[in-house]
């Protein structure tokens, strides 16, 4: 093939890549160099849309071409390759200037030794030009281990004033090493810049910028600092901000859009800043579209007064205004917004948060004639439940697990297609059709032969269904395919069946040897697998390298358990106590950019076996900003030792911690009374609500003393409040916000949050009903059950009988219904218990769950049988403990469909109603 004519072949093949699945996607064995060079020219191009085991298929691939094409050797092992080419030797320096031109962004997928095979002046001209930042710009996603290899070869090259010189040419980098030496504070807002599209969630990189503010900030005042810092002046203090004068400070938030992220005591400071004392005065859109970065801290009471005639029809500030916004404000800026347009109006112009907080009841007057009204939105669960059943456009198929077993040879190249790009999410976890899907996949692949002859090729066919196969089946597999199944698996399965779990980290540890000898690239590609277990995950090595590797993983994990967090807090008061000793023994220097140890010193190992005494540390403001949730597992005696400057400069961070224990709040209440007391009436609102879930540690008097504002309920709701503790907090509240009851708003009901549980009984009587009616879809309270006994009263007076309820319904009542007596309980009809929320089901008292049927408990659904408390189970019949045990296992008595073509509502809930994705079996796909 000439050259034109390859050319031509590559441009019609880069559409198709970006959307190609990974078993699709096959790279010749052998070209030449220069058709490598413009093969890898478009492979560049597709690299963003590209699947992670695609990119690492083309990094294996063009590592083979470069070898053979430029070297005559192969990397082949010798029973996988039929090349006669002999084996390339280890000491091997294929990655030359020329490799690293043309691998572009893939070099962020080479393995860190691969960095060793680059002769050092190559690799130094490649850190020197534009080609490398151009590289990290493009990557989401390092290692740990080779960033940090990565930072090592660039010190090499740019030692002492050289590094803060060429500090620019880092790009992305830090990112994902979370370190850098000490750097001037020109250097340091150079550095500053090229981070601005770091993720926010790791708190290793919130550290890292911190840092760099602070040293950024040495020669400037905040305000010359908020013109030079961009998206990092959310990292200042409130105090910084306030010091910045109004109009300096209105066009730095204009910059900088909507993505900014502010603590709750920053919003109070800048709107303060921005608005004055105008707490509730009315709001131009103008005004509201320049303050979108901060709409977070606006009050409700001036949300509710924006009209529809100034922003409705601008879509994207809309999106914009609301995307960070709690749930309380959207339902103010709903209302508002409901003064001057109709809901049919709302429902075609609003998009996102906003329009998911439309209830009901305001949804039910919208006069739905086609599917194109609903199309190309995002609903809430219970809005789309009750859309499924207005338009009536889809319909059940009754695929049993007998079923998918039963079907023929000639529909597997359709379901494996299907298969491969298929979002399971849809199906419950526990369904059998999971299980029998798998199994029929499986089938489908080998035909009847031994699973030894699968190809990794093959298992990428299950696509999510890999997450399915049994240890027992993943052990027959050859070698390497296990290897690119576990590492698989790790990647990208965000659940893995329960029950088979222990045999496969078994087979983790048969495969890839001890833990506690786990290089820092093994833990990063599998160790996933590994956190599964809490006692693995607690035995894990304090080696240096883990901490940083554990943050990076935790973004792969549906689910932070309480060992990843203790293991977490163990890694960083370790680090950090011995990096402040290091710091304080003789003959150390704090110096700077000539010092590269700071990046270096985690390659160091401790082997696991560590002596020192984590309950001698004493809590420091780095440990503490760092360690975020975390800080709940220092003793009450560690955090008794805090500095209260430390404390005051830190409050906000340990505030949010939820799950204090009596002698911990004890501890932090004798600190925040030395620096915001002593007396309870001296303590003011922002300092109430920096101190958060801290003011758990008043008394029941002094609670009604605080001056807790609405704004700050959304977070301090979701501290561990006892009963007696709520009333009193709601006393508190109604007093400084001069609420009356009977004259709540819908969005204030919304705003008290789990305050809400604090009314009396007679209180909750006097709620307007149909304000709660409008607001009772957004609150996502867990009240005590005598609380929500009369709540129940209040959703019978607003929804009519239980019996009648549908299956929308129950999903917008969310938590209440676990207010319903035994007899309203088994009133509901079977079909919309798969449509209770699953946090409500362990809130169910044993009695009420006992006076349902068979059919209701079988009727539940296989997750939501799963969730089910011992203490319930123990309170069921034999019969019924049947009934729901066939629940857990995804078996369902048939329902037959009703009359009006809607969707029979089965155990598989809401996979029925959204996206039944046993269209598959029939080659279709409605995702």
């Amino acid at each position: 093939m000439d050259s034109q004519d390859y050319d031509k072949l590559l441009w019609a093949a880069k559409p198709a890549l970006q959307h190609m699945p990974s078993s699709k996607m096959k790279l010749p064995n052998k070209i030449g160099g220069q058709k490598v060079k413009k093969m890898m020219k478009m492979l560049k191009e597709v690299y963003d849309p590209m699947p992670e085991d695609q990119k690492k298929k083309v990094v294996k691939w063009v590592k083979e071409q470069i070898t053979q094409n430029y070297f005559n050797c192969t990397l082949r092992e010798a029973s996988n390759s039929r090349s006669h080419l002999a084996h390339c030797k280890s000491s091997l320096k294929w990655l030359n200037s020329e490799a690293l031109s043309m691998m572009g962004p893939y070099v962020t997928r080479l393995a860190p030794h691969d960095l060793d095979s680059s002769p050092k002046e190559k690799l130094c001209d490649y850190f020197g030009s534009k080609k490398f930042k151009a590289a990290m710009a493009m990557a989401t996603k390092i290692n740990p281990s080779l960033a940090k290899r990565f930072l090592q070869r660039f010190q090499e090259c740019f030692t002492g004033e050289e590094f803060a010189e060429n500090v620019d040419k880092l790009g992305t980098l830090p990112c994902h090493t979370y370190d850098v030496p000490d750097l001037t504070a020109v250097a340091s807002r150079t550095l500053l810049t090229e981070l601005e599209n770091c993720s926010s969630d790791n708190p290793r990189i919130k550290k890292l910028r911190m840092k760099l503010v602070q040293s950024a900030m040495s020669d400037l005042s905040p305000s010359e600092a908020v013109n030079k810092l961009g998206s990092s002046v959310t990292l200042l203090s409130p105090k910084q901000l306030s010091e910045i004068p109004k109009d300096v400070l209105k066009k730095a938030l204009q910059n900088l859009g909507s993505n900014a992220q502010w603590t709750q005591g920053q919003l109070q400071t800048l709107v303060k800043n921005q608005l004055g004392d105008k707490k509730c005065a009315k709001i131009s859109g103008t005004e509201l579209k320049t303050l979108q970065s901060v709409a977070r801290g606006l009050p409700s009471c001036m949300l509710e007064q924006v009209s529809a005639s100034e922003i409705l029809n601008d879509t994207e500030a809309l999106r914009n205004i609301s995307k960070r916004m709690k749930k309380g404000q959207l339902k103010a800026m709903l209302q508002g917004l409901r003064s001057s347009a109709d809901p049919s109006e709302l429902v075609k112009k609003l998009h996102g948060p906003l329009l998911q907080s439309i209830s009901l009841s305001t949804l039910s007057t919208v006069n739905f004639s086609s599917v194109d009204q609903v199309e190309d939105k995002i609903w809430s669960l219970a809005q789309a439940a009750y859309l499924a059943k207005k338009m009536e456009t889809l319909h059940q198929l009754n695929y049993s697990p007998s079923d998918v077993t039963a079907l023929p040879d000639s529909v597997c190249p359709v379901l494996l297609d299907k298969m491969e790009v298929a979002n399971m999410s849809c199906l419950p976890l526990r369904s059998l059709s999971r299980l029998a899907l798998s199994k029929r996949a499986l089938l489908c692949l080998t035909n009847g032969a031994a699973l030894s002859g699968l190809t990794a090729e093959n298992v990428s066919r299950l696509g999510q269904l890999i997450c399915e196969l049994q240890p027992s089946q993943l052990s027959q597999m050859a070698p390497s395919v296990l290897n690119f199944s576990l590492q698989t698996m790790a990647a990208s399965c965000q659940h893995i069946p329960p029950r088979h779990r222990e045999d496969l980290i078994q087979l983790v540890k048969q495969t890839y040897g001890d833990p506690s000898d786990w290089s820092p690239e093994t833990m990063e590609e599998v160790g996933p697998l590994l956190l599964l277990d809490d006692n693995a995950t607690s035995a894990l090595p304090n080696k240096p390298w883990m901490r940083d590797t554990l943050h990076f993983l935790k973004s792969r994990l549906s689910k932070i358990s309480d060992a990843l967090r203790k293991k977490i807090f163990d890694l960083t008061t370790m680090s950090t106590s011995k990096a402040t000793r290091k710091k304080r023994s003789p003959g150390n220097s704090n110096n700077n950019s000539n010092n590269n140890s700071n990046s270096t010193s985690d390659q160091s190992s401790d082997g696991g076996g560590s002596t020192h005494d984590l309950g001698s540390a004493i809590p420091n403001e780095t440990m503490i900003l760092e360690l975020g949730m975390n800080n709940v597992y220092w003793t009450p005696e560690q955090l008794s030792r805090i500095d209260p400057d430390v404390f005051l400069n830190t409050v906000g961070t340990l505030g949010k911690v939820t799950d204090y224990s009596e002698d911990q709040l004890a501890a932090l209440k004798v600190l925040a009374l030395k620096k915001f007391g002593p007396e309870i009436t001296d303590i003011e609102e922002d300092e109430v609500t920096d101190m958060g879930c801290i003011t758990q540690s008043f008394t029941n008097e002094e609670l009604e003393q605080l001056p807790f504002s609405l704004t700050s309920l959304a977070e301090i709701g979701k501290c561990g409040w006892n009963e007696s503790q709520l009333s009193s907090v709601w006393t508190a509240v109604a007093k400084h916000n001069a609420l009356v009851v009977e004259n709540l708003s819908s969005a204030q009901m919304i705003e008290l949050s789990l305050i809400i549980c604090g009314l009396s009984a007679e209180d909750i009587g006097k709620l307007n009903l149909t304000a709660f009616g409008d607001a009772v879809g957004s609150m996502d309270v867990k009240c005590s059950y005598e609380v929500s006994q009369h709540f129940s009263k209040l959703l019978m007076s607003a929804y009519g009988d239980p019996g009648n309820w549908t299956p929308a319904q129950v999903t917008d009542l969310g938590n209440m219904i676990a207010g319903l007596g035994g007899e309203q309980l088994a009133s509901l009809d079977s079909s919309v218990f798969s449509f209770i929320s699953a946090s409500c089901i362990p809130l169910i008292p044993p009695s009420s769950l006992a006076a349902l049927s068979v059919a209701q408990l079988e009727a539940l659904g296989p997750d939501n049988a799963a969730l089910v408390t011992d203490a319930q189970r123990s309170a069921l019949r034999e019969d019924q403990v049947a009934a729901l045990e066939k629940a857990t296992t995804g078996g369902s008595r048939e329902q037959p469909a009703p009359g009006s073509g809607a969707p029979s509502l089965s155990v598989e809930g809401i996979s029925a109603v959204m996206k039944p994705l046993l269209f598959l079996l029939t080659g279709f796909l409605l995702l």
